[in-house]
């Protein structure tokens, strides 16, 4: 009895290459979820997860002005995002207390991050407007990526995708269970 390789219906010519489906970035790419325009009432997303339960929200740590969310779309496990309550586009245009709680938050999110997965390094930052590669241009939002040594294997390079070790709310718990008190 000969096998011969299961083909997908669909996919084009066969070249030897099995396919990972990942149907669900589909909504990403497509920008659900992003605002449709400039306010705070035009759907964005981190103006409404305040307002849900730490767990729906995935809302690791709550601060006076700013609040630390994991990425529903994350590069890597743990990816945390730094936002401000108020719904503001450029980091010019936060005050004092927003700078500096943004900057406070972060550091607490690398030192829980390194507790809780012995995080390597970290890849930090923002990208301000859409040009940039903002996804939600209109709410400023600091990314906190946490690294290991060999994180960068053979998945996104050929296969540009992620593999994500453990789900977004196991992530959550272990993350605020480490997250330093002040």
């Amino acid at each position: 009895m000969t096998s011969e390789p299961e083909q997908q219906l669909g996919v084009g010519t066969p070249d030897a290459f099995q396919r990972l489906w990942t149907p669900h970035r589909m909504a990403y790419i497509q920008g659900e979820n992003k605002p449709s325009g400039p306010g705070a009432d035009d759907g964005c997303p981190f103006c409404s997860i305040p307002v849900k339960s730490d767990e729906d929200g995935l809302v690791v740590r709550r601060g006076e002005l700013v609040y630390a969310v994991l990425n529903l779309y994350p590069y890597t496990g743990g990816h945390t995002m730094v936002v401000p309550y108020r719904h503001v586009a450029d980091y010019t245009d936060l005050t004092e207390a927003e700078t500096s709680e943004l900057a406070e938050m972060t550091k607490q999110a690398m030192v829980a991050l390194r507790t809780a997965s012995g995080a390597h390094g970290f890849n930090l930052g923002m990208n301000q407007g859409s040009v940039a590669g903002a996804g939600i241009a209109a709410h400023l939002h600091q990314h906190i990526v946490p690294r290991w040594g060999g994180d960068s294997n053979f998945m996104p390079v050929v296969g540009h995708t992620r593999v994500l070790p453990q789900l977004l709310g196991d992530t959550r718990e272990m993350l605020a269970a480490a997250w330093p008190t002040d």
